[in-house]
């Protein structure tokens, strides 16, 4: 270890709180019962969601000590209309640190009516999110542009980014330390059992995204008895929780960069770059060599062109809009496409700093994460040479947990046989949540139902105009119906096309699964 490396590891060891770590894989044990709180639901209606309601609920911030300190979730519902009544469907659309209070308008809009109407729509902002209080903001301004290049080429250029780093995970330890232990997978699913208590409803009905398939695995995991149906959308893999699976992530993210340049190729008339996926992709790298010395309306350097482009590989309907900037910037030396792409895609405000703070406090609580720098540089700069688009991107966004100030708990192993069917989907060419993870959960959870998406690319596929995938959830929420194979898959359905070049049709057909993706973000 050099004596850069050695400091580094060093400093790593001094900021470790003194949480205890739980051994890896183990299920925890029962939170001490709090007694039960009621809801009381007040109208909160919008133009697009009239009956829309809102609560907030107070739970522990330690669950072991109920009668301890109380902090608050912020909750939304769109309430029952039918006579059959199936309880609560809880929603959560991932991160972690994304916000769910607008999911639950978006789900009860887009299932059939006649589904919708028997359940209580539940969303929520979990703890340490949006607003739920305390909401966490470790360092505004992190992301504030221009940041250093993210691929260290220079020691010079590591040494900018693990400052960044370091300096994000010691403020969050000096602001929030007494908060931080509690800011968790584990809690948060305490927190969705206490949201069920205060329903009334002795079992919970689940969805979620990204994510939040792993909240609901974890869920399920501690409260079996107490779950009813439960959808998992975008499968996280729990057995890389969370640095193995980000440096898979990586691959996945690189194929579906790759295949965004192949179809800029299949529409050069369009975008004029060329037929040649791989000259394109090099036009790619070119304009990121180019903003790396002079960024683009003095925002858009190397870190944030991979920041705007990322959402291109969470859902192909962003592809046309990326296309438009990148062929502006390259053919007609343009740079206000582009400023205006990274404004509306990637640009973080107020509320990307909550996000990615909680984002950070999850991901560095739940999982044992290298704390030698040495075993980062050398993973990732393996990772790099297969996927150079959002290697080191995605390295330094989950950085800070190599000096995190509280110990990890490690993962939660979600094999479980004592659940009714859970159905799962699941897309072959997602990049956020590779493929592999939606075959691994479909092995653990016993009896689950496993429905693929086949050459589909998105991450977040039910409810985002795929009729077939649409059925099967809602064949699931009538009465529990759900497919059954006879090999590793339960059921296939046929991606959606992709995307063509911008147009007013083209706009309106994807208005939907824009609006899905918006609400489920980035990252998670």
């Amino acid at each position: 270890m050099n004596t850069r490396a050695a400091v580094l590891c060093a400093t790593a060891v001094v900021l470790a709180g003194t949480v205890t770590a739980l051994p890896a894989g183990a299920a925890p044990a029962p939170a001490a019962a709090a007694p039960a709180a009621k809801l009381t639901w007040k109208k909160c209606a919008t133009t697009d969601q009239p009956t829309l309601q809102c609560a907030s609920l107070k739970v522990p911030l330690d669950h072991s000590t109920p009668g301890g300190e109380q902090i608050t979730l912020a909750l939304s519902r769109v309430p029952h209309t039918a006579k059959t009544y199936q309880g609560p469907l809880l929603v959560n659309p991932g991160g972690p640190g994304g916000r769910g209070l607008s999911l639950a308008g978006f789900v009860a809009s887009s299932l059939p009516k006649a589904v919708a109407a028997q359940y209580d729509v539940i969303g929520f902002d979990p703890r340490g999110v949006g607003k739920s209080t305390p909401a966490l903001d470790c360092r505004p301004g992190h992301f504030k542009a221009v940041r250093p290049d993210s691929v260290p080429v220079t020691e010079a250029a590591e040494d900018a980014n693990l400052k960044r780093a370091r300096s994000f995970a010691e403020a969050c330890g000096k602001k929030y330390a007494r908060v931080l232990p509690y800011i968790d997978t584990i809690s948060a699913v305490r927190d969705m059992d206490a949201i069920r208590a205060a329903t009334g409803a002795p079992k919970l009905n689940y969805f979620g995204y990204s994510y939040g398939t792993y909240l609901g695995a974890v869920y399920a995991k501690l409260y079996p008895q107490r779950v009813r149906r439960l959808v998992l959308d975008s499968i996280v893999d729990p057995t890389g929780v969370w640095y193995d699976d980000n440096l898979t992530q990586d691959l996945a993210f690189n194929d579906r960069h790759r295949a965004l340049m192949a179809w800029i190729a299949r529409h050069d008339t369009t975008y004029r770059l060329g037929t040649d996926p791989e000259k394109v992709e090099a036009a790619w790298y070119a304009m990121r060599a180019a903003l790396a010395q002079k960024p683009a309306g003095g925002k858009v350097g190397a870190a944030e062109l991979e920041d705007t482009f990322l959402p291109g590989g969470y859902y192909n309907g962003y592809w046309p809009h990326l296309a438009k900037a990148f062929a502006a910037y390259v053919k007609d030396k343009k740079a206000d496409p582009l400023v205006q792409a990274y404004e509306n895609l990637a640009a973080v405000d107020a509320s990307g700093d909550n996000g990615y703070s909680v984002y950070t406090s999850v991901q560095c609580r739940d999982a044992f994460w290298p704390r030698d720098w040495d075993e980062w540089r050398s993973d990732n700069w393996a990772a790099y040479r297969k996927a150079p688009f959002m290697t080191w991107n995605n390295a330094w966004y989950n950085a800070p947990c190599a000096f995190w100030p509280t110990r990890s708990q490690g993962p939660v192993d979600i094999t479980n046989g004592a659940l009714p069917p859970a159905l799962l989907f699941q897309a072959t060419n997602d990049a956020a949540t590779p493929y592999e993870g939606g075959a691994t959960v479909h092995a653990l959870l016993r009896g689950s139902s496993f429905v693929v998406e086949q050459g589909g690319g998105n991450h977040g596929i039910t409810l985002s105009g795929n009729s077939c995938l649409d059925k099967h959830l809602a064949a699931y929420l009538t009465d529990g119906t759900v497919p059954r194979g006879t090999g590793a898959v339960d059921a296939v359905c046929r991606a959606q096309p992709d995307p063509k070049p911008l147009s007013s049709k083209v706009a309106a057909r994807t208005a939907h699964g824009s609006v899905l993706h918006g609400l489920l973000g980035f990252r998670g």
